[in-house]
């Protein structure tokens, strides 16, 4: 199930993507960025759909996946 990113509380958005970035090494060129810098990349890829959140019933998680993947 997709959960809307602007009905989560900010800094609650802000902890779930970090964790993301954490968990999933994100590769972001041969220059290293910082963390706010990735946090802001990921946030304009869910604002502009490239990126969705997914809560899965299943397991009980969040995660953040491509919107490609999830309409498969």
């Amino acid at each position: 199930m997709i959960i809307p990113h602007k009905d989560i509380n900010p800094q609650t958005l802000n902890n779930i993507i970090e964790s993301f970035i954490l968990r999933e090494g994100t590769d972001y060129g041969e220059v290293e960025c910082s963390m706010e810098s990735k946090v802001a990349q990921i946030k304009n890829q869910l604002n502009i759909g490239k990126l969705v959140l997914v809560y899965s019933e299943l397991y009980e998680t969040v995660n953040i996946m491509p919107a490609e993947q999830f309409n498969e």
